[in-house]
């Protein structure tokens, strides 16, 4: 079985020019049926490693890096991090890969990006996992979040990186210090004799830059995104998730594509698919005939 993934790149364009989305590839390169894995607001594709070594028998998996994170390269405009230029990325992406059948991993902006992807006319998409997220985003959530996105900073060890990095992130639940190192490390490269994140620092700049007007109207079509899908969806919640409401996902099982709702005790936002419980629910649903 493979126990590590390709590295390769797309060329996207943007509105300076182009820019080059990195993307992690498991399995064999010639299976039909490929699952996209995108990650959260500051994360980077390697987040999905286990998830992709229990599925790349049977499936392709590619766990692209969202551009201004891990190895893809950063925007020459910041103001267009942002779903609208995630999506278009993704669409190159998936001309790139030629899939005669994809499903999409999404946790937190990957699950946007992914509504997005799933609501065009004609989309690829077949199956969805929606990863703690929706419509709705609970505003306790999103202060947490803007209270560390685009933080500078730099460690002197990669212990303590990963203490630093484990403050703003107990949302994801329990994990071995194996497994939070596995997960943090990705997340870093040395500078010097310093370990600095990977992700450009100016991702914060449209997320800070969202007044509450632009936030509802957002959030109006989002739903109207939501309403249009029909494709099977498996909507994954963390049962303390502070950005994913009780009622919001009560609704998301009751509107457009009616998802199945998994809950995971004692994890916040957002379940990382690194315990094996977690991993279960999306390989079978994935791979269910």
């Amino acid at each position: 079985m493979t126990t590590t993934p390709r590295l390769n790149h797309v060329q996207c364009l943007d509105n300076r020019g182009l820019h080059r989305m990195a993307y992690w590839e498991w399995g064999d390169a010639a299976n039909p049926h490929v699952v996209v894995c995108v990650h959260g607001l500051t994360r980077q594709g390697r987040d999905f490693d286990t998830l992709a070594r229990a599925l790349c028998s049977d499936v392709r998996v590619v766990c692209p890096d969202v551009v201004g994170r891990g190895h893809s390269e950063w925007l020459a405009d910041p103001m267009h991090y942002g779903v609208p230029q995630y999506v278009a990325d993704m669409v190159t992406l998936l001309a790139r890969l030629n899939a005669q059948r994809v499903d999409w991993v999404g946790t937190s902006m990957g699950g946007l990006i992914g509504l997005g992807v799933a609501a065009l006319a004609n989309s690829p998409l077949r199956r969805f996992v929606i990863n703690d997220v929706g419509p709705t985003i609970a505003p306790e959530g999103l202060a947490r979040i803007g209270s560390y996105v685009g933080r500078v900073a730099q460690w002197s060890t990669l212990d303590e990186a990963a203490d630093a990095l484990w403050q703003i992130s107990q949302g994801f639940g329990a994990h071995t210090r194996e497994q939070w190192l596995a997960l943090t490390e990705p997340q870093l490269k040395r500078d010097g004799h310093k370990w600095v994140p990977r992700s450009d620092p100016q991702i914060a700049l449209p997320f800070k830059a969202t007044t509450p007007a632009m936030a509802q109207a957002g959030e109006a079509l989002m739903w109207q995104a939501w309403d249009k899908l029909t494709l099977p969806t498996l909507l994954v919640r963390g049962a303390d998730s502070d950005l994913l409401s009780p009622a919001t996902a009560q609704a998301m099982t009751q509107r457009g594509p009616r998802a199945r709702l998994v809950e995971f005790a004692g994890v916040g936002h957002a379940p990382m698919f690194v315990q094996p419980d977690q991993v279960a629910a999306v390989r079978e649903f994935l791979l269910c005939p």
